[in-house]
């Protein structure tokens, strides 16, 4: 895109006019609207390696990836070869297929935790069972989230939630009775202190206690190198099941997760996004001696009608073959470090408070010149400022996150020239922002 062209949507601008009038806020999930950042949305009509083209015919390049899960790119050929040779043969069965026990088995294989897994629809799907089968198991009510960690929408993961919920202001979702509400408690990210207290004082009670083991919901913001043993050793010890929700760090990380990445083996973990190459899809999993719990093995119910679909599992399992290529995570961790470096550079030529946070390739620059550590301290970053950067960015070619609580990701399909031309997009846009 040239940089002094002047960068009008009227396509988009229409289409998010007409969804306004039969989709509440004209989006289907909310950071989509771009109330955090202003401006009209873009609407999107196709996305090809780092690419996305919206409505008016401009192209960016995509650090967004529909969240994390294109982590090959959009549009694949293998993975758009795999789809279209499952595709053929019927979009869904509603009964059991091969494919599922292949991704399953691939999962199993890869993730140190996994001895078992139950294919879903989606995180929130993911979550919520992983939940049940752990009070299930331990035979408590109570569960324990961190705050800024944000575990999909049911309602008892709605207290103290990161990302869309940060993005818009809102403390806590209206609907949420308070009875359900208060079977959660929460404690600060990174806080050893806090955790522990909460830990001892209703361990009596406590089912699990689940957590992002990089979290992703609030910006994002690494572990404390020793807090995740330690939280391994504290639950263990009070017989509480540790859940990890991999949903954006599962594969995105590291071919085995976060777990993989850090050596620690939770309870039960939690999958999405790239498990479904780009497909709507979830996973849960973890011990056998738990996940025999779940229907029809055990007594604990769960279903779905389109769980295991069979064009989803086809691109889900080929995407996680072709990651599993000699020096995947390598490239991808290079691309990420050439890319935060050039950003972190520009900002600071540029005077700008700007701290940033990487973990392989998801990163977030936050406007702020403080260490962020947990949900307070993200807070604190200049939501105004990073939408000036987002806009600027945008009219120079390049697709971020519309929220300052989000990750930034890349992909395999991101070529040098694409960093090169964002960073210095990047230099320019700073300039603007002192």
């Amino acid at each position: 895109m040239k940089t002094n062209r002047i960068f009008k949507t009227p396509k988009s601008a229409r289409l998010f006019a007409k969804a306004k009038a039969v989709i509440p806020g004209g989006v289907n999930s909310p950071v989509r609207a771009f109330q955090s950042v202003g401006g009209i949305p873009l609407f999107i009509e196709k996305a090809l390696g780092p690419y996305l083209m919206d409505a008016d015919g401009h192209r960016f390049i995509d650090y967004v990836l529909s969240w994390g899960p294109m982590i090959v790119g959009h549009a694949h050929p293998q993975v758009i070869k795999a789809i279209q040779m499952a595709i053929k043969k019927g979009t869904s069965y509603g009964a059991p297929c091969e494919g599922e026990i292949e991704l399953a088995k691939t999962m199993v294989q890869m993730v140190p935790s996994l001895e078992q897994v139950r294919l879903v629809n989606s995180g929130t799907e993911a979550v919520m069972s992983a939940v049940r089968v752990a009070r299930a198991y331990t035979q408590r009510p109570r569960i324990l989230k961190f705050e800024g960690c944000y575990h999909g929408h049911a309602d008892y993961l709605l207290v103290k939630a990161g990302s869309g919920l940060a993005t818009l202001g809102i403390p806590d979702s209206p609907g949420v009775p308070e009875a359900i509400a208060n079977l959660t408690i929460t404690a600060p990210y990174n806080d050893f202190r806090v955790t522990q207290t909460m830990i001892e004082s209703h361990a009596a009670d406590l089912a699990a206690v689940i957590i992002e083991p990089i979290a992703g919901n609030m910006g994002v913001v690494p572990p404390h190198p020793e807090f995740l043993p330690w939280l391994r050793e504290i639950t263990a010890r009070h017989e509480i099941l540790l859940i990890f929700d991999e949903v954006i760090t599962g594969f995105r990380v590291h071919k085995g997760g976060a777990q993989g990445l850090f050596g620690i083996q939770p309870d039960l973990t939690c999958l999405g996004k790239i498990i479904g190459g780009g497909f709507p899809i979830g996973a849960y999993g973890g011990r056998k001696d738990v996940m025999q719990l779940v229907a029809p093995a055990g007594p604990v119910y769960q279903a779905g009608t389109l769980s295991g679909n069979p064009v989803a599992v086809a691109a889900g399992l080929e995407t996680l073959r072709l990651l599993k290529r000699p020096g995947f995570y390598n490239d991808l961790e290079a691309k990420a470090r050439e890319l935060a470096e050039g950003l972190a550079d520009a900002a600071k030529s540029a005077r700008v408070p700007y701290y940033q946070t990487r973990m392989g390739s998801m990163l977030t620059g936050f406007f702020t010149h403080e260490p962020v550590t947990d949900y307070a301290s993200a807070k604190k970053a200049d939501t105004g400022r990073y939408a000036k950067f987002f806009h600027g960015m945008l009219k120079r070619g390049s697709y971020f996150a519309p929220s300052q609580f989000e990750a930034t990701f890349l992909s395999t399909a991101h070529k040098d020239s694409h960093i090169r031309q964002t960073i210095a997009a990047a230099r320019a846009v700073f300039q603007t922002l002192d």
